[in-house]
Parts: C-alpha cells; sequence; structure tokens
C-alpha cells in the first residue's frame, strides 16, 4: 500500500509541476495589470564625429578657451555648414573654427578703424586688397569660410598636418603657431555641432 500511496503523491505533484510550468507564465501575464506612470523619454544621441578625425595628432600646446555668445556660436554653426557644402569632412571644420577663433574670436569684424590689420575684416580677417573678396563676402561666413577652405584644399597633404601648419599655409600669419591654442575649443564645437 505504501507504493500505491507514494505513486498517487509523487503523479498529482507531477501533474502540480507540469501545470504550473506551462499555466504559470500565461497565468501570470493573464493577472498582470497596466502600470500607471508617465512615458519616460529616451534621449538618443547622433553619432559625434570621431575625435581621431577631429584632431588626429592631439593637441599642440597649451590650450585657449572663450566664452561663446549666441553670435559667436551662430558663426560657428555658419562655419560647420559651410563646410558641409563644400562637401569637406570635420577636420576641415576644426581647422576652419580654430583659425576664426585665433583671426576674430569667431566674430564677424567689420573696419576696425586704427586698431585695424591693414583692410582685414571677417571672421578669417581676409583681405580685399590681397584677393580674399570684396569686403562685402568676406563678412559673409558662408563666402568667408568657402574663401578659407578653398585656400586649405590647395595645400598638400593639409588633412595630415597639425593644425597650425595648415591653417598657416593659407592664413599667412605673422604668428604662426597661434593656431594651435584653439584645437580642442574647435574640436569640441565641431563635436557638438556636426550632427546637429
Amino acid at each position: 500500500m505504501n507504493t500505491m500511496l507514494r505513486k498517487s503523491v509523487l503523479g498529482i505533484a507531477g501533474l502540480a509541476f507540469t501545470g504550473g510550468v506551462f499555466a504559470g507564465p500565461i497565468a501570470a501575464h493573464a493577472d498582470a495589470r497596466p502600470v500607471e506612470g508617465k512615458p519616460v523619454a529616451v534621449a538618443v544621441q547622433a553619432d559625434k564625429p570621431d575625435s581621431t578625425k577631429l584632431i588626429p595628432h592631439g593637441v599642440q600646446g597649451a590650450q585657449s578657451k572663450i566664452d561663446l555668445n549666441d553670435e559667436q556660436t551662430a558663426n560657428a554653426k555658419a562655419i560647420i555648414a559651410a563646410t558641409k557644402k563644400a562637401g569637406l569632412p570635420e577636420r576641415a571644420a576644426v581647422i576652419s573654427i580654430a583659425t576664426s577663433l585665433q583671426e576674430s574670436k569667431l566674430e564677424n569684424l567689420g573696419h576696425l578703424g586704427d586698431a585695424n590689420d591693414h583692410d582685414s575684416l571677417g571672421l578669417f580677417q581676409q583681405r580685399p586688397s590681397s584677393g580674399w573678396g570684396t569686403p562685402e563676402q568676406i563678412t559673409d561666413p558662408e563666402y568667408a569660410t568657402l574663401a578659407f577652405e578653398k585656400g586649405l584644399k590647395q595645400v598638400d597633404g593639409w588633412q595630415d598636418m597639425p593644425l597650425t601648419e595648415a591653417a598657416q599655409t593659407v592664413q599667412v600669419s605673422a604668428y604662426p603657431d597661434a593656431y594651435a591654442q584653439w584645437e580642442q575649443q574647435a574640436a569640441d564645437i565641431v563635436a557638438h555641432n556636426w550632427n546637429s
């Protein structure tokens, strides 16, 4: 009798186990009530440019940084838009923005009177007398950027040069090493705005 009782208990236990496995998850979902609450916002960030594309050689020397106002930010975005229009990569935008940070602090400068360096104007302090364009053209951020980048494209191997060397080859500045100090801020601006 003991054997028969044992078989019955084991049979009932087996049925309970089998029923729980097959019915358990279904029953659990059937009893689930909707969870009330606020929807959760999920931030989706566009891919930022690869830092090795922005600063392939690492920054050179001590870095400077300034806080940008709305006008300076708009000018940086205009440089990025013009770079994209020219079909150039992010590195060209970094070089362009660093150059403008050095030349004008990203301000679209008009004629500064006695403080002016010859007839230098605009974001890149380009000179009408040197063939960069008319005063109206070189104070247009898109035109000025495209003119600078046209010069950059004519520099053999600009993509592989340190930033200050590439910028100096186009700008022919009296302070050829000054561009390097803006590379990190320029790269940060491009990383933040390239895909926006």
